[in-house]
């Protein structure tokens, strides 16, 4: 048995994963009951596959005939499938309208003894068919490699896969450990280029050797192994995407499971680091893009779950799908926000009481002030669901030192989960996540929060997005706060979120 190997979306903390097993039939076909028919047609934000301990993994997102197609891997118990080399296989979801969803059986699964996972890829169609590139985990010799395999389809769900398989094994120069995650896009002369996620033999700085290696051709026979498009990452920049929209072109990759993007003018650089970076989010695992109608562009990624299911225990292979939506500024630099159509359903807003202290200054229970400039002012309401939707504005008077709520707390703010904003430091957290490089929080915000099972996911402004699992907090008390500052907090709305599967509210 192998006793430390990196997840398709390497962690530094793999090396304490306990390999759990995992039933195999005669042949190397996993026992994944994956039901198609039993998952949800609607509400896919937030989705997690139903079925015994069933997960999503890396997502590949695709846009071809005004369909948005969902590829993404099925997990079994956290990467523990076939001894820890994953199990992984593609499923697919379909929708034309972010609302109403398809979906279908494994669509490029695991056949043969040697595969050990189907790793995460990319599609692209042309000459009438889809073409899925991937990466194949496999023991060779005793040790654990990753090559190139692709298959075929006339409709994309029903895929063959084409010999040899794999076609490409490594590149000279660079790792057979690490070759994995191909993104593959087509020039105009025909030509078919991958990004493969590896690392060099060597570099120049010790422990800076991670690159994506860049290969063509026009056979799949004969491929070329170009200059790298990226080099000198301190990891593997895994899952990469690449994409032109609106005379920039985007490079985006993950390290450690976050995700950055680099943008040119040229189609391979050289890049240019934007002044933030709208996709990393820590709990939002290897964003990948597609398009979308009407010169939109959607993205997926992943909620890892939490080990143990602990509020402060470190993320864990698999969990629920998460979808942004991405927008583009004059410069080319990105910024994210919740897709409309894919918001949970939910019910009237909630007649809401507001209970303060005297450093609050009320219009309305849902408009209010407060002006505390020597230390912490505090308002609250109380009976609000777990799952919910709230929105509100944070409009600042002048500088504070920070301002947020506490949310699915108790009396006196006991427990729950802080959501800060901080203009100084251009920061917002959300219990035991951040993201940075938030602008504008000097300036009026508005804020929107949905609250769902064990996430909590929120939308600064249009325009940042960040989200975290929080499974442990139930607390049915909303407090809203100014540290050394006078902010008026606006339009406060509470909505019940709606179980869609039963029709009733969920609490």
């Amino acid at each position: 048995m192998i006793a430390m190997l990196p997840l398709e979306t390497s962690y530094r903390w793999f090396a304490s994963l306990l390999f759990v097993g995992f039933a195999i039939t005669s042949r190397a076909q996993l026992s994944v009951r994956y039901d198609p028919s039993v998952q949800p047609t609607s509400e896919m934000q937030y989705f997690k596959p139903v079925g015994n301990n069933l997960f999503v993994g890396d997502c590949i997102p695709f846009f071809h005939n005004d369909t948005y197609y969902l590829y993404w891997l099925i997990d079994s118990a956290h990467h523990s499938a076939l001894n820890g080399l994953g199990g992984h296989q593609w499923v697919l979801s379909t929708t034309k309208d972010l609302k109403h969803w398809k979906n279908y059986p494994i669509v490029l699964g695991i056949d043969e003894d040697w595969e050990k996972s189907i790793c995460t890829g990319s599609v692209v169609f042309t000459n009438n068919k889809f073409y899925a590139f991937y990466a194949t985990r496999l023991i060779n010799d005793g040790k654990v490699n990753e090559q190139l395999s692709y298959a075929v389809s006339n409709d994309g769900i029903h895929f063959k896969k084409q010999k040899p398989n794999p076609f490409y094994t490594s590149a000279p120069g660079y790792s057979k450990r690490d070759f994995r995650d191909p993104k593959v896009f087509i020039d105009s002369e025909g030509m078919f280029h991958l990004f493969v996620s590896t690392k060099k033999d060597s570099a120049m700085l010790d422990g800076f050797n991670g690159a994506l290696v860049h290969l063509t051709s026009m056979d799949f026979q004969n491929w070329q192994v170009k200059a790298p498009v990226l080099t000198g990452q301190n990891s593997v920049p895994e899952c990469p995407d690449y994409f032109h929209w609106n005379g920039w072109y985007y490079l985006v990759y993950s390290d450690n499971s976050n995700t950055n993007y680099l943008k040119s003018r040229n189609p391979y650089g050289p890049w240019q680091q934007p002044p933030y970076q709208a996709l990393n989010e820590d709990w939002a695992n290897v964003v990948k893009t597609a398009e979308f109608s009407n010169g939109r562009r959607i993205a997926a990624a992943w909620i890892p779950s939490r080990l143990n299911n602990k509020d402060n225990e470190r993320e864990i292979f698999g969990g629920n799908a998460v979808f942004r939506e991405v927008l583009q500024q004059e410069d080319g630099t990105l910024d994210s926000k919740f897709p409309t159509e894919l918001l949970p359903e939910s019910k009237q807003a909630l007649t809401l009481r507001l209970k303060y202290d005297s450093l609050t200054t009320k219009s309305a229970d849902e408009d209010f002030m407060i002006n505390s400039p020597d230390g912490i002012g505090a308002a609250y309401f109380e009976n609000i669901p777990n799952n919910s939707r709230i929105t509100l504005q944070i409009i600042p008077q002048g500088p504070y030192e920070n301002c947020g709520l506490f949310l699915r707390s108790n009396n006196k703010a006991v427990g729950g989960y802080r959501l800060i904003f901080s203009a100084n430091n251009s920061k917002v957290e959300l219990g035991n996540t951040s993201i940075s490089g938030v602008r504008g929080l000097d300036k009026a915000i508005q804020v929107e929060i949905v609250m769902k099972d064990d996430i909590i996911d929120v939308c600064v402004d249009n325009r940042r997005c960040i989200v975290n699992r929080t499974g442990e907090q139930k607390g049915d008390f909303l407090w809203l706060y100014v540290k050394h500052g006078y902010v008026h907090f606006k339009s406060v709305k509470v909505y019940p979120l709606t179980d869609f599967q039963s029709g009733t509210q969920k609490k």
